[in-house]
């Protein structure tokens, strides 16, 4: 019963790992006994980052950029020279543009949908053969997306591509749990609220982060590391081994409405 929550001796891949939530899904990891590889466009960052959690597990940067297939299959080469086999995949790396309908640039949005649907997709699919390899029944290998409450609310922002894209990623979540639960590879979508980030930045503008999180959840507050840590903890060991095709909703009751 101990081990329910276990990630240990387990290999994670989290994209966008640098930063933000991807950052708090690879404390949690390291810190519980997995070996973590991070990747960003971001080398400075990733390096520094990669070093502080190396002091406290195993933990490694990977540069890579997502904006194209090539960048794609660039880091999913790079991981196959490294690992025969992973355990985990956290598909968290993304982006947002915000816009008048009128003046959408068309351009951004193909660079969101890129992101935040394609990119997810075509790494899942080529690192399919590495998480076949260790998923079992008891304890399956886990793809975890990452999305939004604004792939479930209509408007927002003006981010007319984002709320598109998380949309698809939920959906393609379930599509993709169906058809990999005969490899033992369990697919599931954490919906996060705001949490810290560089693009809840971009979201709120002049207000404070507290007052945008008190203001936009039912629970009154922002989401903490803790949360992020815990759910993605839940969702990586044997203790939700019957679980996939889901889309928690780490939103502090967003989704509720106000």
């Amino acid at each position: 019963m101990n081990d329910l929550f276990s990630v240990k001796n387990k290999v994670a891949l989290i994209t966008g790992g640098t930063r933000g939530i991807g950052l708090m899904i690879a404390r949690g990891y390291v810190r519980s006994g997995a070996k973590v590889y991070i990747c960003s466009r971001n080398s400075e960052v990733g390096k520094e980052e990669a070093e502080k959690l190396s002091k406290e597990g195993e933990c490694f940067y990977i540069p890579s950029d997502l904006s194209s297939q090539k960048g794609v299959t660039a880091l999913s080469e790079e991981i196959k020279s490294k690992e025969s086999q992973i355990h985990l995949l956290v598909n968290n790396a993304g982006k947002t543009w915000g816009a008048p309908l009128e003046e959408y640039p068309m351009d951004s949005w193909d660079l969101v949908i890129r992101l935040n649907v394609s990119s997810p997709f075509q790494l899942i699919k080529e690192m399919l053969p590495l998480l076949k390899k260790v998923g079992l029944s008891e304890d399956p290998s886990r793809i975890i997306n990452i999305g939004s409450p604004a792939g479930s609310l209509s408007g927002g922002l003006n981010a007319y591509a984002y709320n598109t894209s998380k949309a698809a990623l939920h959906h393609l979540t379930r599509v993709l749990a169906k058809e990999l639960a005969k490899d033992n590879i369990n697919v599931n979508t954490i919906s996060p609220g705001p949490f810290p980030s560089k693009m809840t930045d971009f979201m709120v503008g002049e207000e404070t982060f507290l007052d945008y999180a008190g203001n936009s959840t039912p629970l009154g507050r922002s989401g903490k590391e803790e949360d992020m840590i815990a759910t993605s903890l839940f969702l990586s060991g044997k203790g939700s081994a019957y679980i996939t095709g889901a889309l928690i909703p780490l939103d502090g009751g967003v989704t509720l409405g106000r």
